[in-house]
Protein backbone atom coordinates (compact mmCIF):
# COMPACT_ATOMS: atom_id res chain seq x y z
CA UNK A 1 0.00 0.00 0.00
CA UNK A 2 2.85 2.18 0.86
CA UNK A 3 4.50 1.29 -2.40
CA UNK A 4 1.34 2.41 -4.34
CA UNK A 5 1.28 5.59 -2.54
CA UNK A 6 4.70 6.78 -2.99
CA UNK A 7 4.65 5.41 -6.80
CA UNK A 8 1.57 7.75 -6.99
CA UNK A 9 3.01 10.70 -5.75
CA UNK A 10 6.05 10.08 -8.10
CA UNK A 11 3.82 10.06 -10.79
CA UNK A 12 1.93 13.45 -9.66
CA UNK A 13 5.79 15.10 -9.18
CA UNK A 14 6.39 13.73 -12.53
CA UNK A 15 3.04 15.24 -14.36
CA UNK A 16 3.53 18.70 -12.09
CA UNK A 17 7.89 18.81 -13.91
CA UNK A 18 5.99 18.51 -17.04
CA UNK A 19 3.50 20.75 -16.50
CA UNK A 20 6.48 22.90 -15.51
CA UNK A 21 8.66 22.63 -18.37
CA UNK A 22 5.83 22.83 -20.83
CA UNK A 23 4.39 26.00 -19.60
CA UNK A 24 7.98 27.75 -18.67
CA UNK A 25 8.77 27.36 -22.52
CA UNK A 26 5.91 29.56 -23.45
CA UNK A 27 6.48 32.34 -20.55
CA UNK A 28 10.02 32.21 -21.65
CA UNK A 29 8.62 33.17 -25.13
CA UNK A 30 6.07 35.93 -24.12
CA UNK A 31 8.24 37.17 -21.62
CA UNK A 32 11.32 37.71 -24.47
CA UNK A 33 10.39 41.16 -25.25
CA UNK A 34 9.97 42.29 -21.09
CA UNK A 35 13.31 40.48 -20.86
CA UNK A 36 14.99 42.48 -23.79
CA UNK A 37 13.94 45.77 -22.52
CA UNK A 38 15.01 44.76 -19.03
CA UNK A 39 18.30 43.98 -20.26
CA UNK A 40 19.11 47.28 -22.32
CA UNK A 41 17.68 49.45 -19.93
CA UNK A 42 18.91 48.26 -16.63
CA UNK A 43 22.36 48.43 -18.93
CA UNK A 44 21.95 51.73 -19.25
CA UNK A 45 21.27 52.67 -15.60
CA UNK A 46 25.06 52.54 -14.92
CA UNK A 47 25.59 55.34 -17.06
CA UNK A 48 27.79 57.98 -16.02
CA UNK A 49 28.64 55.68 -12.53
CA UNK A 50 32.54 55.19 -12.13
CA UNK A 51 33.83 52.03 -13.20
CA UNK A 52 34.89 50.88 -9.65
CA UNK A 53 31.16 51.86 -8.75
CA UNK A 54 29.67 49.60 -11.70
CA UNK A 55 29.46 45.75 -10.44
CA UNK A 56 27.94 47.46 -6.81
CA UNK A 57 25.49 49.35 -8.28
CA UNK A 58 24.39 46.54 -10.56
CA UNK A 59 24.32 44.37 -7.40
CA UNK A 60 22.13 46.76 -4.91
CA UNK A 61 19.65 46.76 -8.13
CA UNK A 62 19.56 43.09 -8.44
CA UNK A 63 18.96 43.27 -5.23
CA UNK A 64 16.04 45.71 -5.05
CA UNK A 65 15.05 43.22 -8.03
CA UNK A 66 14.77 39.83 -5.89
CA UNK A 67 12.48 42.13 -3.18
CA UNK A 68 10.29 43.47 -6.15
CA UNK A 69 9.63 39.39 -7.08
CA UNK A 70 9.52 38.26 -3.47
CA UNK A 71 6.41 41.04 -3.14
CA UNK A 72 4.37 40.43 -6.89
CA UNK A 73 4.57 36.75 -7.40
CA UNK A 74 2.85 35.92 -4.37
CA UNK A 75 0.68 39.09 -5.01
CA UNK A 76 -0.23 37.59 -8.81
CA UNK A 77 -0.44 33.75 -7.29
CA UNK A 78 -3.01 35.29 -4.73
CA UNK A 79 -5.09 36.75 -7.92
CA UNK A 80 -4.81 33.73 -9.54
CA UNK A 81 -6.60 32.02 -6.62
CA UNK A 82 -9.27 34.26 -6.22
CA UNK A 83 -9.52 36.99 -8.71
CA UNK A 84 -8.57 35.07 -11.56
CA UNK A 85 -11.22 36.31 -13.80
CA UNK A 86 -8.22 39.59 -13.47
CA UNK A 87 -5.61 37.94 -15.01
CA UNK A 88 -6.65 38.48 -18.68
CA UNK A 89 -7.46 42.27 -18.53
CA UNK A 90 -3.85 42.47 -16.60
CA UNK A 91 -2.50 40.97 -19.25
CA UNK A 92 -3.67 42.83 -22.17
CA UNK A 93 -2.96 45.88 -19.43
CA UNK A 94 0.75 44.39 -19.63
CA UNK A 95 0.62 44.25 -23.29
CA UNK A 96 -0.40 47.53 -24.64
CA UNK A 97 2.35 48.98 -21.96
CA UNK A 98 4.64 46.71 -24.06
CA UNK A 99 3.64 48.46 -27.26
CA UNK A 100 2.85 51.81 -25.47
CA UNK A 101 7.00 51.45 -24.50
CA UNK A 102 7.97 50.72 -28.10
CA UNK A 103 6.22 53.46 -29.79
CA UNK A 104 6.88 56.10 -27.29
CA UNK A 105 11.01 54.62 -27.81
CA UNK A 106 10.53 55.52 -31.86
CA UNK A 107 8.74 58.81 -30.89
CA UNK A 108 11.75 59.85 -28.40
CA UNK A 109 14.57 59.08 -31.57
CA UNK A 110 12.25 60.55 -34.03
CA UNK A 111 11.87 63.93 -31.76
CA UNK A 112 15.28 63.79 -29.95
CA UNK A 113 18.53 63.96 -31.86
CA UNK A 114 21.72 62.11 -30.26
CA UNK A 115 23.24 65.16 -30.09
CA UNK A 116 20.55 66.52 -28.09
CA UNK A 117 20.58 64.17 -25.84
CA UNK A 118 24.33 63.95 -25.22
CA UNK A 119 24.12 67.90 -24.88
CA UNK A 120 21.61 66.93 -22.05
CA UNK A 121 23.75 64.48 -20.28
CA UNK A 122 26.49 66.91 -20.36
CA UNK A 123 24.61 69.73 -18.98
CA UNK A 124 23.38 67.53 -15.90
CA UNK A 125 27.02 66.42 -15.01
CA UNK A 126 28.06 69.95 -14.97
CA UNK A 127 25.31 71.03 -12.95
CA UNK A 128 25.95 68.31 -10.87
CA UNK A 129 29.80 69.34 -10.36
CA UNK A 130 28.96 72.66 -9.98
CA UNK A 131 26.20 72.62 -7.55
CA UNK A 132 29.15 70.21 -5.61
CA UNK A 133 26.34 67.00 -5.56
CA UNK A 134 26.74 64.32 -3.21
CA UNK A 135 27.95 61.88 -5.08
CA UNK A 136 27.03 58.88 -2.90
CA UNK A 137 23.47 60.55 -2.35
CA UNK A 138 23.46 60.92 -5.98
CA UNK A 139 24.07 56.72 -6.63
CA UNK A 140 21.04 56.18 -4.24
CA UNK A 141 18.92 58.19 -6.03
CA UNK A 142 20.46 56.21 -9.23
CA UNK A 143 19.71 53.03 -7.52
CA UNK A 144 16.12 53.70 -6.02
CA UNK A 145 15.53 54.90 -9.73
CA UNK A 146 15.91 51.85 -11.40
CA UNK A 147 14.79 49.40 -8.63
CA UNK A 148 11.41 51.38 -8.95
CA UNK A 149 11.67 50.85 -12.76
CA UNK A 150 12.79 47.13 -12.36
CA UNK A 151 9.62 46.74 -10.53
CA UNK A 152 6.98 47.99 -13.43
CA UNK A 153 9.44 45.24 -15.66
CA UNK A 154 8.81 42.97 -12.94
CA UNK A 155 4.98 43.07 -12.94
CA UNK A 156 4.85 42.88 -16.53
CA UNK A 157 7.14 40.18 -16.60
CA UNK A 158 5.33 38.01 -14.01
CA UNK A 159 1.55 38.81 -15.46
CA UNK A 160 2.91 37.75 -18.69
CA UNK A 161 4.12 34.58 -17.26
CA UNK A 162 1.23 34.23 -15.39
CA UNK A 163 -1.16 34.40 -18.30
CA UNK A 164 0.53 31.76 -19.98
CA UNK A 165 0.03 29.24 -16.76
CA UNK A 166 -2.93 30.09 -16.38
CA UNK A 167 -4.37 26.92 -17.58
CA UNK A 168 -2.64 25.08 -15.14
CA UNK A 169 -3.39 24.39 -11.14
CA UNK A 170 -2.17 27.05 -8.55
CA UNK A 171 0.84 25.14 -7.82
CA UNK A 172 1.87 24.73 -11.33
CA UNK A 173 1.63 28.52 -11.87
CA UNK A 174 3.67 28.91 -8.69
CA UNK A 175 6.95 26.97 -10.36
CA UNK A 176 6.41 28.68 -13.40
CA UNK A 177 6.20 32.09 -12.21
CA UNK A 178 8.75 31.63 -9.69
CA UNK A 179 10.83 29.92 -11.94
CA UNK A 180 10.47 32.50 -14.58
CA UNK A 181 10.80 35.59 -12.08
CA UNK A 182 14.33 33.66 -10.80
CA UNK A 183 15.71 33.42 -14.32
CA UNK A 184 14.89 36.42 -14.97
CA UNK A 185 16.64 38.35 -12.07
CA UNK A 186 19.53 36.13 -12.60
CA UNK A 187 20.05 36.12 -15.93
CA UNK A 188 19.43 39.72 -16.61
CA UNK A 189 21.24 41.20 -13.67
CA UNK A 190 23.91 38.22 -14.63
CA UNK A 191 23.87 39.97 -18.08
CA UNK A 192 24.45 43.66 -17.45
CA UNK A 193 27.06 42.74 -14.49
CA UNK A 194 28.73 40.88 -17.99
CA UNK A 195 27.84 44.07 -20.27
CA UNK A 196 29.26 47.21 -17.80
CA UNK A 197 32.27 45.63 -17.82
CA UNK A 198 32.73 44.58 -21.66
CA UNK A 199 34.42 47.89 -22.39
CA UNK A 200 36.67 47.87 -19.24
CA UNK A 201 38.05 44.25 -20.12
CA UNK A 202 38.51 45.31 -23.85
CA UNK A 203 40.69 48.36 -21.97
CA UNK A 204 42.83 46.06 -20.32
CA UNK A 205 43.53 43.83 -23.01
CA UNK A 206 44.30 46.42 -25.11
CA UNK A 207 47.02 48.30 -22.56
CA UNK A 208 48.45 44.33 -22.33
CA UNK A 209 51.96 43.43 -22.25
CA UNK A 210 53.73 41.74 -25.00
CA UNK A 211 54.91 42.33 -28.30
CA UNK A 212 54.37 38.47 -29.89
CA UNK A 213 51.69 36.92 -31.65
CA UNK A 214 49.59 36.91 -29.00
CA UNK A 215 49.91 39.78 -27.20
CA UNK A 216 48.87 41.93 -30.74
CA UNK A 217 46.56 39.23 -30.79
CA UNK A 218 44.85 40.40 -27.35
CA UNK A 219 45.57 43.81 -28.45
CA UNK A 220 43.36 43.57 -31.18
CA UNK A 221 40.78 41.84 -30.03
CA UNK A 222 40.67 44.63 -26.96
CA UNK A 223 40.18 47.04 -29.84
CA UNK A 224 37.23 45.34 -31.30
CA UNK A 225 35.62 44.74 -28.38
CA UNK A 226 35.80 48.42 -27.75
CA UNK A 227 34.17 49.51 -30.97
CA UNK A 228 31.36 46.84 -30.40
CA UNK A 229 30.28 47.77 -26.99
CA UNK A 230 28.30 50.51 -28.03
CA UNK A 231 27.35 49.48 -31.00
CA UNK A 232 25.88 46.19 -29.51
CA UNK A 233 23.81 48.11 -26.58
CA UNK A 234 22.44 49.94 -29.17
CA UNK A 235 21.50 46.56 -31.54
CA UNK A 236 20.34 45.10 -28.08
CA UNK A 237 17.65 48.33 -27.63
CA UNK A 238 16.29 47.41 -31.47
CA UNK A 239 16.15 44.21 -30.59
CA UNK A 240 14.07 44.56 -27.30
CA UNK A 241 12.20 47.23 -28.98
CA UNK A 242 11.00 45.39 -31.36
CA UNK A 243 10.52 42.17 -29.25
CA UNK A 244 8.11 44.61 -26.95
CA UNK A 245 5.65 45.05 -30.43
CA UNK A 246 5.68 41.26 -31.20
CA UNK A 247 4.65 40.60 -27.35
CA UNK A 248 2.71 43.17 -26.93
CA UNK A 249 0.57 42.73 -29.63
CA UNK A 250 0.56 38.77 -29.90
CA UNK A 251 -1.19 39.23 -26.26
CA UNK A 252 -3.64 41.53 -27.76
CA UNK A 253 -4.22 39.39 -30.79
CA UNK A 254 -4.51 36.45 -28.75
CA UNK A 255 -6.93 38.15 -25.68
CA UNK A 256 -9.00 39.80 -28.74
CA UNK A 257 -11.25 37.47 -30.52
CA UNK A 258 -11.64 39.40 -33.53
CA UNK A 259 -8.46 39.67 -33.48
CA UNK A 260 -7.62 36.08 -33.07
CA UNK A 261 -10.00 34.57 -35.20
CA UNK A 262 -9.30 36.25 -38.37
CA UNK A 263 -5.49 35.36 -38.04
CA UNK A 264 -6.50 31.73 -37.11
CA UNK A 265 -8.42 31.57 -40.35
CA UNK A 266 -5.64 33.40 -42.35
CA UNK A 267 -2.88 30.97 -41.71
CA UNK A 268 -4.62 27.70 -41.66
CA UNK A 269 -3.62 25.56 -44.51
CA UNK A 270 -0.37 27.50 -45.15
CA UNK A 271 3.20 26.32 -44.77
CA UNK A 272 4.73 25.64 -41.30
CA UNK A 273 7.33 29.29 -42.19
CA UNK A 274 4.47 31.06 -43.04
CA UNK A 275 2.28 30.32 -39.86
CA UNK A 276 4.88 31.50 -37.65
CA UNK A 277 6.10 34.57 -39.86
CA UNK A 278 2.56 35.60 -40.85
CA UNK A 279 1.34 35.50 -37.36
CA UNK A 280 4.49 37.31 -35.75
CA UNK A 281 4.37 40.08 -38.62
CA UNK A 282 0.79 40.74 -37.69
CA UNK A 283 1.67 40.71 -33.96
CA UNK A 284 4.24 43.42 -35.11
CA UNK A 285 2.05 45.91 -36.76
CA UNK A 286 -1.00 45.51 -34.53
CA UNK A 287 1.55 46.17 -31.62
CA UNK A 288 3.30 49.62 -33.46
CA UNK A 289 -0.43 50.48 -34.23
CA UNK A 290 -1.78 49.88 -30.62
CA UNK A 291 1.24 51.36 -29.26
CA UNK A 292 0.87 54.78 -30.97
CA UNK A 293 -2.94 55.21 -30.13
CA UNK A 294 -1.85 54.81 -26.43
CA UNK A 295 1.12 57.26 -26.87
CA UNK A 296 -1.23 59.92 -29.04
CA UNK A 297 -4.02 59.35 -25.81
CA UNK A 298 -0.95 59.75 -23.40
CA UNK A 299 0.45 62.72 -25.31
CA UNK A 300 -2.80 64.45 -25.18
CA UNK A 301 -3.99 63.93 -22.14
CA UNK A 302 -0.89 65.57 -20.83
CA UNK A 303 -1.58 68.86 -23.25
CA UNK A 304 -4.61 68.71 -22.04
CA UNK A 305 -3.79 68.85 -18.40
CA UNK A 306 -0.67 71.33 -19.34
CA UNK A 307 -3.35 73.98 -20.92
CA UNK A 308 -5.46 73.85 -17.49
Amino acid sequence: MAAAGLLALLDDIATLLDDVSVYSKVAAKNTAGVLGDDLALNAQQVTGVGAKRELPVVWAVAKGSFLNKLILVPAALLISAFLPWLITPLLMLGGLFLCFEGAEKIAHKWLHSAEEDEAHKKELREAARKEGMDMKQAERDQIRGAIRTDFILSAEIIVIALGAASAAGIWTQAVVVSLVALVATVGVYGLVAGIVRFDDWGLALVKGEGADAWGRFKQTLGRGILVAAPRFMRGLSIVGMVAMFLVGGGILVHGLPFLHQPVEALVHGMSAVSQWLVPMLINGVVGLVAGAIVLAGVIGFQRARAAL
